[in-house]
């Protein structure tokens, strides 16, 4: 009996940690049933929603608009955003940030910095030396870093969707340009924690439109794949993408629509901005030229003035996209100088010709990437504002060679709907249509490691060796896992970027450092010491490429092997419990599996990204990369996925060290695919008693990263406390002016009503003037003092205010309220008095009240009447000006005392079945149904059977309905055949058949 509780107590160890994980995962639920997207663009952003009943809807901000500037106005003491920022920044545009994000994972020294200067010079950068990057420098006091300023702006756009959901929101997938690169995608996940956001992805903003684009038109995708090229210019930059849509076979969902982005080219400058700049200039030589005479300053050097052009240049870039020309005004520009000028679309063109040269370069970009020429490319779609432009379009149209060019999609809002998509399917707490997305990594990632090698006998020399990571336009999220089959000591290896021949010489300067991190293992000639007598298997690096396309290493360890012989030794309680939860979900392990030794490190090599939501169709080829040794540059690398086929020669090498590895390791290949070998039979088990142990010890790892530094976590700490800081502080200023809003508005309409007739008639004239001299101290120390007052100040006066006009505002109301109410209880006492009497008046022998039930309502009627008639000649008494005696409340109490007893007894009636009554002294029964003889069809003798095999039956009667005086027949007699039983309502005659007469 003892053995038998010791074999269940796993299970049942099992089933409540099964169940605990269930409920922490409805608690989680619980908390995030609505999820966000940010298409987070240069001049403005879009945010969207999913929640129960909303899907996918594009947030509305506080001015209605679908579109939010991305703008920030920072002030001494208080905040603005969006489009009240975008007004403040002609009044204060030293303040008024804009355009930040190009500052983003940049350093000092980089040429957008310097672009940044010249285009918006009134922003003065300072310079950070702990990470050589730069910050806005407000005033002396107030400085912010680029991603302290995205922070803010990431929270704002999280209000936003939470006041629109009417709920908390924490989980959101942000759109980042598909060309960011590992530390700009750092800095913007570094904004998100400062805001408190939970970033489930970081999606390019070219692959969420995309994925919009697929999830709209998901009938039209089938086996056959469809090109199709999205061109995307927005404010800051353009990006032109091929992707490739068909459906593909999935292991657990069957046949799904995919998407595979196969090229992207890319213009980091190109964009309405730098035509609005263009436009700018033009605007201010125009002014310039104006007042030439007039030894005025030039307007380039008055901030205001500029800001003034630049809004001037977006509003007359737009309507010269509908319009030959238009002509730009701005009233007081400067010097109280007004200006116009007349602008040409012609001239608009002529200024942006270098620009527009520049139109179809991403195109060519994406196509070299993709390996595809024009007419593989079914379609092209428009996507960004400045696609608007019909230069733009007639440029783009030339280029590609196309009849037209695609506008059936939504040029700023595909971002954030497919992102949205997409956050909803990382959720748990949506379910969505399965659409497999397969993103592609841009910029190429390497191992570089150096280790000495012997040449000739007795001469050791260094050789350099470089291995692929991640192959340019590889599918990610991946993991890749490389080994150091030569090394017994402690080594460094570095983290670089690949071939970035396909950039140019001013992209590669803007890009920045290409090298990424530095690796220095530490504890790897102590773990060979511990293990002497084990095979060792290789130093092995975990790498993982996750969703948001950030590379990280995840762990290095030590891999040891020894052949041991199996011990009979019962299982412990926590291997018979992972066992228990494994046979749980399908799994369990076999006698023979136990036999083959496989390890968990082996398994979460083969295994997709951790904590990702991947598509099925992406697991296999996640599972398809294998360990790849890194001994020399003469060995081929990883094994690409199979849309991205590697060159028949390092196919063939790669095979080939496969082969040779196999022969020198047969075990090892063995042990590794242990989980899909079928169990051997009980002959080999017994043949072979030893299994192999693997030992895994864990490497001390420290980083150096080298191409932008993070922040430090106190840092990091201290940036989310200011922004939080921040945050309630603009709470707390919302409430102090709701607070004084609401003091100011009561004692405007309290003056006002002390000289309403209805209020004058319920008070003295001693009363009202106590109360108007109160009303105007206040009023006079909300204009003197309510500056500096704070908010609980200012609650308290309102307190005060309103508890000094409560009788007068309760009397008021007292008396607008007695019409209505006693009418209802007059009628509600002449309706109870009619049932009442009309209850008395029921027959004794269908009486179904008792003479209590009547008795207590006839009291409670008689007790509503007394109480009404003495309450109102006691309230006739009182003059208006006193409190009064008939309250509202008490109407209220008597009426639902007496319709409670009405209700009971109404109640009553409803569900009383009546009595039955005494049956008739004649006897009489009603009458059957008029064809109750002829239900059944007569029966007729088969040939050859006697007639008196069956009891005669009785000719077929003419009429239909029997004498009024018939009795019913007695069955049941000698000869006859028993009928079947059937209840028969009461008083009416069975039905019988012919052959049972």
């Amino acid at each position: 009996m003892a053995a038998t509780i010791r074999r269940q107590r796993p299970r049942r160890l099992a089933c409540w940690a099964v169940m605990a994980v269930l409920l922490a995962d409805l608690l989680a639920l619980s908390d995030t049933l609505a999820v966000m997207s940010v298409d987070l663009g240069s001049e403005s952003m879009k945010v969207a929603i999913v929640k129960p009943g909303v899907p996918m809807e594009i947030v509305l901000n506080k001015e209605s608009r679908r579109k939010t500037p991305v703008t920030v106005t920072l002030k001494e003491n208080e905040r603005f955003f969006g489009d009240s920022a975008a007004s403040m920044a002609i009044k204060n545009p030293k303040a008024t940030l804009r355009y930040f994000q190009h500052l983003l994972g940049k350093q000092e020294g980089n040429p957008h910095v310097a672009l940044y200067r010249a285009h918006f010079p009134e922003h003065e950068l300072g310079f950070d030396p702990q990470r050589q990057t730069v910050h806005f420098q407000i005033s002396p006091q107030l400085q912010f870093s680029p991603e302290e300023v995205l922070g803010m702006v990431l929270n704002y756009s999280r209000s936003l969707a939470e006041d629109f959901a009417e709920q908390p929101i924490k989980d959101a997938v942000i759109t980042v340009p598909a060309f960011f690169n590992q530390a700009e995608r750092r800095a913007v996940l570094q904004a998100a924690r400062m805001a408190g956001l939970k970033v489930l992805q970081l999606i390019n903003d070219n692959t969420a439109t995309a994925l919009s684009y697929g999830v709209f038109r998901r009938k039209d995708i089938n086996t056959t794949a469809q090109n199709v090229m999205f061109y995307d210019m927005g404010s800051g930059s353009t990006v032109c993408t091929i992707v490739t849509y068909q459906t593909v076979k999935t292991k657990e969902a069957g046949m799904q629509p995919q998407l595979q982005v196969r090229g992207v080219g890319f213009d980091r400058t190109l964009g309405g901005l730098e035509m609005e700049l263009r436009l700018r200039e033009h605007l201010a030589k125009l002014f310039n030229e104006q007042r030439k005479g007039q030894r005025a300053k030039d307007v380039r050097e008055n901030p205001r003035a500029m800001a003034k052009l630049l809004r001037e240049a977006n509003r007359l870039k737009t309507v010269l996209s509908a319009n030959a020309d238009h002509m730009a005004q701005i009233e007081g520009l400067m010097d109280d100088v007004d200006f116009k000028a007349k602008v040409t679309r012609v001239e608009f063109e002529e200024l942006c010709a270098d620009l527009f040269e520049r139109v179809p370069g991403p195109v060519e970009q994406a196509l070299q990437s993709a390996e595809m020429n024009l007419d593989e490319i079914e379609q092209v779609i428009l996507v960004g504002g400045a696609t608007r432009v019909p230069k733009v379009q007639e440029v783009l149209l030339k280029a590609v060679g196309k009849e037209e060019l695609g506008k059936n999609i939504n040029a700023d809002e595909a971002a954030a709907m497919g992102a949205v998509y997409q956050a909803a399917a990382l959720s748990k707490a949506f379910k969505v249509k399965p659409f497999v997305v397969r993103d592609a990594v841009l910029y190429p990632i390497l191992v570089e490691f150096t280790r000495e090698v012997e040449e000739e006998p007795g001469v050791r020399s260094l050789k350099h060796n470089k291995r692929v990571l991640f192959s340019r336009m590889g599918p990610y999220p991946q993991r890749k896992v490389i080994t150091f089959n030569r090394y017994n000591h402690d080594f460094n290896f570095h983290i670089n970027y690949g071939d970035l021949g396909f950039l140019g010489s001013e992209d590669l300067r803007v890009f920045g450092s290409q090298n990424l991190t530095t690796v220095k293992l530490k504890g790897v000639g102590e773990s060979f010491k511990k293990y002497p007598d084990h095979e060792s298997k290789g130093i092995k690096a975990h790498f993982n490429l996750d969703e948001s396309g950030v590379l990280s290493l995840i762990r290095v360890e030590s891999v040891f092997e020894t052949l041991v012989e199996d011990s009979p030794e019962e299982e412990s309680t926590l291997t018979k419990l992972g066992n228990t939860i494994s046979s749980l979900f399908g799994g369990g392990t076999t006698a023979d599996t136990k036999e083959n030794g496989t390890d968990a490190v082996q398994e979460e090599e083969e295994s997709p990204a951790e904590g990702s939501k991947d598509e099925p169709g992406e697991q296999a080829e996640l599972k398809e990369e294998a360990e790849a040794p890194a001994e020399d540059t003469s060995q081929p690398p990883p094994a690409e996925p199979k849309e991205d086929a590697a060159p028949e020669e390092e196919k063939a090498a790669e095979k080939e060290n496969e082969e040779k590895s196999e022969a020198q390791k047969p075990s090892e290949k063995k042990e590794t695919g242990s989980e899909g070998v079928p169990p051997a039979p009980e002959e080999e088990k017994k043949q072979k008693p030893a299994r192999k142990q693997r030992m895994v010890e864990e490497i001390g790892v420290e980083l150096v990263v080298l191409d932008l530094p993070d922040l430090p976590e106190e840092e990091l700490a201290r940036s989310a406390k200011k922004l939080q800081d921040l945050t309630l502080r603009d709470l707390e200023k919302q409430e102090r002016e709701k607070a004084a809003n609401s003091l100011e508005a009561f004692i405007f309409e309290t003056q006002d009503k002390l000289y309403q007739p209805e209020y004058q008639e319920v008070s003295t004239e001693e009363q009202r003037e106590e109360i108007s001299g109160r009303l105007s101290a206040a009023s006079t120390w909300l204009e003197d003092e309510g500056f500096g007052a704070t908010t609980m100040m200012l609650k308290e006066k309102l307190t005060e205010l309103r508890k000094l006009c409560h009788g007068l505002f309760f009397r008021v109301e007292e008396r607008k309220k007695w019409p209505e109410r006693l009418s209802a209880l007059d009628n509600l006492l002449n309706h109870s008095s009619m049932f009442l009497k009309g209850a008395r008046l029921i027959p004794e022998m269908d009486q179904i009240f008792t003479e209590v039930e009547m008795t207590t309502l006839e009291k409670v009627i008689n007790e509503t009447w007394a109480w009404k008639n003495a309450t109102m000649a006691e309230q006739a008494k009182l003059p208006a000006t006193e409190k009064p005696v008939l309250l509202s409340k008490d109407i209220e109490a008597k009426m639902m005392a007496l319709d409670r007893e009405v209700q009971y007894l109404l109640n009553k009636a409803k569900f009383t079945k009546p009595r039955p009554r005494p049956k008739d002294k004649n006897g009489t029964q009603a009458e059957p149904p008029l064809n109750a003889s002829d239900q059944a069809e007569k029966v007729i003798p088969p040939p050859g059977q006697t007639e008196d095999a069956k009891p005669i039956s009785e000719p077929e009667k003419e009429t239909r309905s029997e004498p009024a005086d018939a009795q019913p027949l007695e069955l049941g007699g000698p000869g006859a055949a028993e009928p079947e039983e059937k209840e028969q309502p009461t008083g009416q005659k069975p039905t019988l058949k012919n052959d049972e007469l």
